[in-house]
């Protein structure tokens, strides 16, 4: 097929080298690219230069985006589950009444509360997740839970506390950059990683820390590599903080002025016994210190924390930890500091309070409304009269993506129905009762919500560049279709709103506040109303856009300076649509805020718009880390495993197409030369890894950059695939298989996937 909007984008009139102005989509940072196209072949991807936040800037990952868009792993037709566990081929307005009337008729038996609702992401795969929102609330779904709440809730849940929002670091600016479990060399975390890290590192005047218990790329880049034991990060960075306060390299002029509560943070640090804790992680005294006083003397220093504590024990403890470093230096609001930000479409919603709603079932807390990913399985297993009784998933997959691989089989045998929607038959698809197929990023109107720069934050629409694949549909379109054959809305409702919107913005507000008023409901259809309205007075391809319309008005409103000083002007509605028209005319990415440093201290949603320093729970496990554990091993399980490290060559579950790899092909675990000898391997064999979830066999990679008694499997393997469309084969080991659900955050629930008790075995 022939590539849709938007016209060519570069002056060569031969289609085989025009260029298409898109994005990645292989991880958050998603940067800028360009791509040309042969049918619809991807033959040649490049950094955009123009991209007004990446700057022509990507990675390798990037270059071999044609492995996700031409698989031969794609679904052409909606598939219906029959009673023997195989699958049929029906169309799709079959499907459409059969799914609208699964789910209704588990609503109607059981409540829309017993529809449990994941997914409504993937990297930069935003715009469905609104559309999801108006299906959920069409069904009357009140739980819900995506990636998010595997990863980020812990932390969520201290910035809550703190700030009432979210913080982000300044790292192109910053003096002093520090890294907890984090490696963005691979993982990238903000606009061109590897060029600002290669920037710091060839700075004398700038520092590098890194804390991790692998010396990963960013490790060999640092200027102090704090190489923790693994699971000790905690008492690493309590240590750290204990010199601080200790040797009196705090502001406390600035925490006086623009904090509550510092003091008692203060009082609880002073009592780190720093040579005590840096025994326990493993990193030498002198080195602790050092560091620390290279940040007390730093005018700026910026933290960014990952998966490789958040997934580890004390995970929220080390978000607060880390947190409380850079606040007690005053390091916020400034050039190189951390700041909050503004956004198009939050990612989270903040409370303050720590209070948070727990699940029926289950009992843990439903962070920024996230069911905690851990408890899904167990809440549906559990035999509970007030269980989740169907599953609505789209663009994830929790069977591989989720601890305990096999307990989210069980459970999706357990449900009445299910239904996912991706583009592929993944994992979790092969246990549904319906699989419809969506269109692929590239084939619709697509953003990503990761807008978090600060002074200026970007956000890119993309535009399709190829229509979509025979038999697939966007998922706007596939919810628009579920709410008419659910019964909740219908052509009465929407045609004077599409008459308004062909007159003009203006009386297209106006008609869709009456109609609001007059129908209630209509507003929790928010996103499908405008799609079926606004969105048919788009450019072709781009409808489902209209939705983005709302969140630029939101934004105008909420934003008014910071949006007037990034070029638009007028009121506020003016400033919206001005901004929202930008975002649909321009590929190369949009800064819809422009800020001044000092205005991270509006953005705060705390009483006085101060730092609310104290959080009590935590300081009560700082105060008992003194006396915990540091070592998780065990004489069955003498290992500790990462299960899922980022590497060159792995993107999460996006790709599935193996021959994508250059490198690490079958994704090798890495184990040190000692311990490879001590069990009796050699590099490039094969190793028995056996946990209390599963076992499973992996290849060997001997590597001296993982401590002794620690070993590292890479994300996104184990996936089924079908090169010749026949039965599927995986390549790797899925990491999921050998982690389970009880082995988790006490207060966010996130799985300790990146510290998983192993015993290894030569094969």
């Amino acid at each position: 097929m022939e590539p849709v909007a938007p016209a060519p984008q570069d002056s060569e009139l031969d289609p085989a080298k025009v260029f298409h102005k898109t994005i990645c989509v292989l991880c958050s940072a998603n940067c800028g690219v360009e791509i040309r196209l042969h049918g619809r072949e991807f033959t040649r991807v490049r950094g955009n230069k123009q991209h007004k936040a990446s700057k022509g800037y990507t990675c390798e990952k990037a270059l071999r985006l044609n492995h996700y868009q031409n698989n031969t792993a794609r679904l052409t037709s909606p598939m219906k589950r029959l009673a023997d566990g195989s699958y049929v081929e029906v169309d799709w307005d079959t499907a459409i009444a059969d799914v609208a009337a699964g789910l209704k008729a588990v609503a109607g038996k059981h409540g829309g509360d017993k529809i449990f609702y994941y997914g409504g992401g993937g990297q930069g795969n935003h715009l469905m997740g609104a559309y999801g929102a108006a299906t959920r609330r069409a069904l009357g779904i009140t739980l819900r839970s995506n990636a998010l709440a595997q990863e980020k809730t812990g932390e969520a849940w201290v910035d809550g506390r703190l700030f009432g929002t979210h913080t982000h670091g300044d790292f192109h600016n910053a003096e002093v950059s520090v890294f907890v479990g984090k490696n963005p060399w691979q993982s990238h975390g903000f606009d061109e990683a590897r060029r600002v890290l290669k920037e710091i590192s060839g700075d004398d005047g700038r520092s590098l820390i890194v804390i991790d218990p692998r010396r990963s790329e960013t490790a060999d880049l640092a200027d102090y590599f704090l190489q923790v034991q693994p699971g000790t990060d905690a008492f690493c960075i309590a240590a750290l903080g204990g010199v601080l306060v200790q040797e009196d390299l705090i502001d406390r002029a600035w925490l006086a002025e623009n904090t509550v509560g510092s003091d008692t943070a203060v009082a609880a640090l002073s009592e780190i016994d720093v040579a005590s804790f840096a025994d326990r992680c493993g990193v030498d005294e002198a080195l602790i210190r050092s560091t620390a006083r290279r940040m007390g003397a730093a005018d700026s220093v910026a933290v960014l924390e990952d998966l490789g504590t958040e997934m580890a024990p004390n995970s929220t403890l080390v978000s607060y930890l880390q947190k409380l470093l850079w606040i007690l230096l005053g390091s916020f609001a400034k050039p190189g500091g951390m700041t909050t930000h503004s956004s198009m479409v939050p990612l989270f919603s903040y409370g303050a309070s720590g209070k948070e709603p727990t699940t029926p079932v289950t009992g843990g807390a439903i962070i920024s409304g996230l069911v905690p990913c851990n408890e899904i399985a167990d809440g549906v297993l559990s035999g509970h009269p007030d269980r989740i009784r169907a599953m609505l998933i789209e663009s994830a997959n929790p069977v591989h993506s989720l601890a305990g691989s096999q307990a989210f089989r069980d459970a999706m045998a357990e449900l009445d129905f299910s239904v996912v929607v991706d583009v592929a038959m993944t994992e979790t698809a092969r246990e549904a009762s319906y699989v419809l197929p969506a269109s692929s990023q590239y084939e619709k109107v697509e953003a990503a919500f990761f807008n978090l720069s600060f002074p200026d934050n970007v956000m890119t629409v993309r535009a399709p560049i190829l229509e979509p694949l025979d038999g697939t549909l966007p998922e706007p379109e596939i919810h628009a279709r579920l709410a008419k054959a659910l019964g909740v809305v219908d052509e009465a409702d929407l045609q004077p709103l599409r008459g308004a919107a062909k007159q003009g913005r203006s009386a297209f507000a106006a008609a869709l506040m009456e109609a609001t008023a007059a129908k209630p409901e209509l507003a929790g259809l928010g996103a499908i109303v405008l799609y079926e309205t606004l969105g048919q007075t788009l450019p072709k391809g781009m409808e489902a856009a209209a939705v983005l319309w709302f969140s630029a008005q939101q934004c105008a409103m909420r934003f008014t300076e910071a949006v007037r000083a990034a070029g638009f002007d007028g009121e506020p509605e003016e400033m919206g649509n001005a901004l929202f028209d930008a975002l649909l005319e321009n590929p190369d990415g949009v800064v819809f805020t422009k800020h001044d440093y000092p205005q991270s201290w509006d953005m705060l949603r705390t009483p006085d718009q101060k730092i609310q320093v104290e959080i009590p729970e935590l300081l009560a496990d700082l105060a008992a880390l003194a006396d915990g554990p540091t070592d998780y091993r065990t004489g069955e399980f003498p290992f500790i495993l990462a299960a899922g490290e980022r590497r060159s060559f792995t993107a999460n579950t996006i790709m599935r197409d193996p021959a994508w790899r250059k490198k690490d092909p079958e994704g090798a675990l890495r184990i040190s030369p000692s311990d490879a000898a001590s069990v009796g391997v050699e590099h490039g064999g094969r190793i028995r890894i056996t946990t209390r979830g599963g076992a499973a066999v992996a290849v060997v990679e001997v590597n001296d950059s993982v401590l002794d008694g620690f070993v590292t499997l890479p994300n996104g393997m184990g996936l089924d695939y079908s090169p010749a469309g026949g039965n599927p084969e995986a390549t790797g080991v899925s990491p999921n298989e050998l982690t389970t659900t009880d082995w988790r955050d006490q207060y966010a629930g996130t799985p300790w996937h990146k510290h998983v008790p192993a015993r290894l075995e030569a094969v």
